[in-house]
C-alpha cells in the first residue's frame, strides 16, 4: 500500500514530511538558552575613563615635581656660575622630553607636531622681539634700577656665570639654549598640555600647563632669595607670562616650531645679546 499523501516520505534534500500541496513542513531551530541574571554580588567592570584620567594627572604632577626639584637644584646659590648650572637646568627636562616624543611616535603625532612651515621664523623672531620689550617695561616697574628688588635680577645674571665664560662659549651657549628651549616646548606646550586636555579639553589646556610651567618655577623663589628683598619671584612671574604666550602660539598653530624659535630667540636675547642687568656679553 502507498502511505497517505500526508505523511508522504520527503525528497532527498527537504527536511521534514509534505502536505497534498507538496508544502515541505520544516523543524523549528532550537529556542536560544537563557541568560543567567547575574547575582546580586556581581558588579559591572569598572570604566578605564576614570582610571587614564588618574594616570594623565599623575602624570603632569610627576613632571611638575620632578622638574621643580631640578630647578631647585640649578638655581642653588652654591651652582651659580658652573656647569652643573646649565646641567640642572637642561638634563632633567631633555630626559622628559624623549619620553613626550616617544609617546608623540607611539600616538602618530610627533610629525605634525615638530613638523616647520614656511613663515615659522618670522612669528618666532617677532615674538621674540615683543617679548624682549615687554619684559624690560616689567622690570622697569617690578624691579627698577637702585632699588632693593633690583637684586632679583642680579640673582638671575649672577647663576648663569661671568659674561666673558658665556663670551668665550658663544657657540656652545648658543647650541645649549636651543636644546633646551626645544625641549621645554616639548614637555610643557607638547606632553604636559596633551595630557591636560584629554582631562579638560583642548581650549583651555594650554592655560593650565602655563600654570604648571610657573609652578615648576616656585622653588627658585626661595634658592634665588635676596636678605633684602625678600623672596624671589621673577622666574616664576616669567615662566607665567612666557608660558601663556609660547602656549598660546602652539594653540594657534597647532605645532611647536614657531614656540621653539620664540623661546630660543627670546633666551638668546636676555642671556646673550641685551642683558637685562649688568655687563654685556
Amino acid at each position: 500500500m502507498c502511505p497517505p499523501p500526508s505523511e508522504a516520505s520527503p525528497e532527498p534534500g527537504e527536511s521534514g514530511p509534505r502536505d497534498d500541496a507538496g508544502t515541505v513542513f520544516t523543524k523549528d531551530p532550537p529556542a536560544p538558552a537563557p541568560v543567567p541574571a547575574p547575582t546580586p554580588t556581581e558588579r559591572p567592570p569598572l570604566s578605564s575613563g576614570r582610571s587614564d584620567a588618574l594616570i594623565g594627572w599623575a602624570m603632569v604632577a610627576l613632571v611638575l615635581l620632578g622638574l621643580g626639584a631640578s630647578s631647585w637644584l640649578a638655581w642653588n646659590l652654591e651652582r651659580a656660575g658652573t656647569v652643573s648650572f646649565w646641567v640642572y637646568v637642561i638634563a632633567p627636562t631633555l630626559v622628559v622630553a624623549v619620553v613626550a616624543l616617544a609617546r608623540a611616535v607611539r600616538d602618530g603625532e610627533a610629525f605634525e607636531m615638530v613638523r616647520p612651515e614656511w613663515g615659522d621664523a618670522t612669528r618666532g623672531i617677532l615674538s621674540a622681539v615683543l617679548l624682549l620689550g615687554a619684559t624690560v617695561a616689567c622690570l622697569h616697574v617690578m624691579a627698577p634700577t637702585g632699588s632693593p628688588r633690583e637684586s632679583w635680577v642680579a640673582r638671575i645674571y649672577l647663576q648663569l656665570g661671568d659674561p666673558r665664560w658665556l663670551r668665550a662659549h658663544n657657540g656652545l651657549i648658543g647650541a645649549a639654549i636651543l636644546v633646551a628651549a626645544a625641549a621645554e616646548e616639548i614637555v610643557w606646550r607638547g606632553l604636559v598640555t596633551r595630557l591636560i586636555a584629554e582631562r579638560v579639553g583642548s581650549r583651555s589646556a594650554w592655560v593650565w600647563a602655563a600654570l604648571c610651567y610657573a609652578l615648576a618655577q616656585v622653588p627658585t623663589a626661595w634658592a634665588l632669595r635676596d636678605p633684602e628683598a625678600g623672596l624671589n619671584p621673577m622666574l616664576i612671574l616669567g615662566a607665567l607670562g612666557l608660558g601663556l604666550v609660547w602656549g598660546g602660539m602652539a594653540r594657534w598653530t597647532r605645532r611647536l616650531a614657531p614656540s621653539v624659535l620664540s623661546h630660543a630667540g627670546f633666551t638668546w636675547c636676555v642671556v646673550m645679546l641685551f642683558r637685562l642687568w649688568g655687563a654685556g656679553v
